[in-house]
């Protein structure tokens, strides 16, 4: 197992009611059935290993691409839905933003009922 999936797996099933199942072959975290993120390690064989989480929607996805394109890049399936893909090879990840990203993606996700009683 990498140390990248470790790490992704430990910040999403930190959040509330979180699960971890197999969707397409790849590790993906739900909260009340829904996804709020997906590991990808050479998905399809492109050669990216990345963490797709859910934005606000296509233009906050468009905004984070142009601002940081080594980071952030369109997820094959998910990105017509405004998900991003953040880049997780290497050393110099930033764990605690990904782990943000994560947690914002479960907060659009999550049923109202957890948001209202604290959530993450």
């Amino acid at each position: 197992m990498s140390e990248a999936l470790t790490l992704i797996r430990q910040a999403a099933l930190d959040l509330p009611e979180s699960e971890e199942r197999v969707s397409h072959g790849q590790p993906t975290f739900f909260v009340a059935g829904k996804q709020f993120a997906q590991f990808r390690d050479d998905h399809h064989g492109d050669g990216m290993t990345v963490v797709c989480v859910r934005t606000s929607g296509l233009d906050e996805q468009a905004m984070l691409i142009e601002a940081d394109p080594e980071t952030y890049s369109r997820p094959a399936y998910f990105g017509r839905s405004g998900w991003i893909s953040i880049n997780v090879a290497g050393e110099t990840v930033d764990w605690g933003h990904v782990a943000d990203r994560i947690a914002a993606s479960w907060e659009l996700a999550a049923p109202r009922r957890l948001l209202e009683a604290g959530g993450r």
